[in-house]
């Protein structure tokens, strides 16, 4: 069954507010990591760097924040759901002397044995196998059988850097040093670096580490280039973000976005979405009282898009019912899934 909805959104937009949020509220953890903050030792360069970094760890915590705060772009959304990234998203941040090329890949999936599911842990195992560096992130203080069950895949022949997301969180800091010695004595890391991404606390260090474990290759991309995705691609991801954080927990994660029509006049982009649900309560919730939800949803989207784009968007959405897209194979592969 197909049923659909829509509401156009083309007001003018505006750019959104920075988070300048900076380095100081980090500044005690900092000095409690001293020694790990020049861990490349500052050398010069023998030659130009260029590597693949797969970023990984279980559902929520916090790679598409971190990859976004490495490359200095939002190419990956965000939402405090968990589960919001579906596919291999490549970031890219370029340097005088090394290109870093940063996968951000679906936490792994332990629930659900759905075709969707399969299908991202697919898609994190094949992107492990073809990274120069892995940098496995977890949560401050918090360590479980989803992360070990991550751990397990991780190749033995790769540099792993065990990354300590969220640090800000805990509260008593001089926990944080027992409990990074207990994650540690799991493997065999590389590094460990303690960071908060939403904070950029310590990114910059952690840059710096992964660049000593690249290896000298030429770039692969150009040097204004931040994602190997399409325009198209990043505008469904921007619109299912802003589905994600609007509704929360009321919607299944296996609602999705599809963008119908991209076109372009000019510097102005028209932009023909579809958001798939599997119930007519689903659609329900999206569109909200007399269209609401639906126009805020509509009114974000286009707003981060001009924003990203660099030039205005006309947007209109759809809300389509499609039953069961999320455990038909073939469908998957029509919606872009790898």
């Amino acid at each position: 069954m197909n049923t659909e909805d829509h509401t156009p959104d083309n007001t003018p937009g505006q750019d959104l507010p920075q988070n300048d949020a900076g380095e100081e509220q980090g500044a005690d953890l900092n000095a409690f990591f001293a020694d790990r903050k020049d861990a490349s030792g500052g050398a010069s360069p023998q030659g130009f760097r260029c590597g693949y970094i797969a970023i990984v760890g279980r559902p929520n915590v916090g790679k598409s924040t971190l990859m976004n705060q490495l490359i200095g772009a939002k190419v990956s959304i965000t939402s405090r759901k968990a589960q919001t990234t579906r596919h291999r998203i490549t970031g890219i941040q370029t340097h005088d002397d090394a290109q870093f090329i940063y996968v951000d890949t679906p936490g792994f999936q332990t629930r659900h044995a759905n075709a969707l599911n399969k299908t991202l842990n697919k898609t994190v195992s094949n992107t492990l196998t073809a990274s120069d560096v892995v940098l496995f992130v977890i949560e401050a203080g918090s360590f479980g059988p989803a992360d070990q069950q991550v751990l397990d895949l991780l190749p033995k022949n790769v540099p792993v850097i065990l990354v300590i997301n969220k640090s800000d969180h805990m509260k008593d800091k001089a926990t944080l040093m027992p409990f990074a010695q207990k994650v540690a004595s799991l493997r065999d890391f590389t590094a460990i670096v303690p960071v908060s991404a939403k904070l950029r606390f310590q990114i910059d260090s952690l840059e710096r580490e992964i660049r000593s474990h690249l290896p000298e290759n030429p770039p692969v991309f150009g040097p204004d280039d931040i994602t190997d995705r399409s325009e198209k691609f990043l505008a469904a991801e921007i619109v299912r973000e802003k589905v994600f954080r609007l509704l929360g927990d009321e919607l299944p994660y296996t609602s999705t976005v599809i963008i119908e029509q991209f076109l372009q006049e000019g510097n102005l982009r028209r932009i023909f979405a579809a958001i798939l649900v599997e119930r007519d309560t689903h659609k329900s919730m999206i569109i909200g009282n007399k269209g609401a939800r639906l126009k805020e949803i509509s009114t974000q989207s286009r707003l981060d898009m001009e924003k990203l784009f660099g030039g205005p968007v006309y947007l209109e959405i759809w809300v389509k019912v499609k039953s069961g897209w999320a455990d038909n194979e073939a469908g998957l592969r029509a919606y872009g899934y790898e």
